[in-house]
C-alpha cells in the first residue's frame, strides 16, 4: 500500500530539462536563437538564399544587447525573476564579455566585407542604452513599442543585405514582427507587475491588471489575423504569408495563462518561442509544400 503522505518528486529526466531550458533562457541563447529564427522565416517567405552570416550577425547582436539588458536591470530582476538575477550576479560578466566579442566580431566582418550598412550595425547599442539607461522603460507603452520595432528591424536588415528592402514581403514582416513582439511585450509585463511598480516603471498590467492585459493582448492578436487574411484576400501579400497565422494562433494559446506566478520558462521560452515555432512551420513547410 503507498503511504499517502509519500510525496511525488519530479523525474530525474523533467528536472534536467528543465535545468537545460533555464540555462538557455538565463544565458540568453534562446533569445538569440528567437531572432535568428526571424531571419529563417524572412529568408523561406521572401524567396531569398539561405546565408550563415546574417544568421551570425543577428544572433550576435541579440546576444549583446539583452546581456546588457539583463546587467542594467538586475535590481529590477531581484524583485521580478530572482533566478534570473541570481545567474546574472554570478555569469553576467563573462556572458558579456562572450556577447561583446561576438558583437566586435560581427561588425569586424561586416566592415571588413564591404557590406552596405555596416554602420547600422552600431544602432542596436544606441536602443540598447535608450531602453536599459536613458529612461524610455518609464515612458507607458513606449518600451513595448521600442522592443517590437528592435524586433521588426530583423527583416528590414535581411532585406537590406540582399537588397530586397522594397520587397512587399520585407515590409509586411517588418510590421507584423513589429506588432506581434509589441504584443508579447506587453504580455511579458504580466510578470513583472510588482516589480515594476516599485521601480515606477507604468506598464499595461500595472494600470489594467492582468485580466484587461490578457484580453486587450488576445482581441489584438485576433485582429492581426484577420488584417492578414484581409491583405491576402485583396493581393497584397501571397497566400504562402498565411503561414504566419500559425503563430498568431501559438499567441492566443499562451496568453490566457498569462499570470504574475508563471516561472522564467513560461515567459522566457513558452512566450519567448513564438518566432522558433513560426521558423520551424516555415521550414517544414518549405521542404514539403512550397
Amino acid at each position: 500500500m503507498t503511504n499517502p503522505t509519500t510525496t511525488h518528486r519530479t523525474p530525474h529526466w523533467v528536472s534536467s530539462i528543465a535545468a537545460v531550458l533555464r540555462f538557455l533562457v538565463h544565458s540568453n541563447l534562446f533569445i538569440s536563437l528567437a531572432t535568428v529564427s526571424v531571419v529563417v522565416t524572412t529568408v523561406f517567405l521572401v524567396d531569398l538564399p539561405l546565408e550563415s552570416l546574417p544568421l551570425f550577425i543577428v544572433f550576435a547582436v541579440t546576444m549583446f544587447v539583452y546581456t546588457v539588458n539583463r546587467l542594467t536591470d538586475l535590481e529590477e530582476d531581484e524583485q521580478n525573476v530572482p533566478q534570473r538575477a541570481a545567474f546574472t550576479k554570478r555569469y553576467g560578466r563573462l556572458w558579456l564579455a562572450f556577447g561583446a566579442g561576438l558583437y566586435v566580431i560581427a561588425i569586424g566582418v561586416a566592415v571588413a566585407l564591404g557590406l552596405p550598412g555596416a554602420v547600422y550595425m552600431l544602432l542596436p547599442l544606441v536602443v540598447a542604452v535608450l531602453y536599459s539607461v536613458g529612461g524610455v522603460k518609464h515612458m507607458f507603452l513606449v518600451k513595448n513599442l521600442v522592443v517590437g520595432l528592435a524586433w521588426g528591424a530583423i527583416p528590414l536588415g535581411v532585406g537590406y543585405y540582399y537588397g530586397s528592402l522594397s520587397s512587399i514581403g520585407i515590409q509586411f514582416l517588418f510590421a507584423y514582427v513589429t506588432v506581434m513582439i509589441t504584443i508579447a511585450a506587453v504580455v511579458f509585463d504580466v510578470k513583472d507587475i510588482e516589480g515594476d511598480r516599485e521601480e515606477g516603471i507604468p506598464t499595461v498590467p500595472n494600470r489594467y491588471g492582468p485580466q484587461i492585459t490578457r484580453i486587450v493582448s488576445l482581441v489584438a492578436t485576433i485582429a492581426v489575423a484577420f488584417a492578414i487574411v484581409t491583405l491576402v484576400v485583396i493581393d497584397v501579400v501571397p497566400s504562402k504569408f498565411l503561414v504566419v497565422l500559425a503563430m498568431n494562433a501559438y499567441v492566443c494559446a499562451y496568453i490566457p495563462f498569462a499570470a504574475p506566478d508563471l516561472g522564467p520558462l513560461y515567459y522566457g521560452f513558452v512566450v519567448d518561442g513564438e518566432h522558433v515555432f513560426l521558423a520551424a512551420v516555415v521550414v517544414v513547410l518549405e521542404w514539403l509544400v512550397w
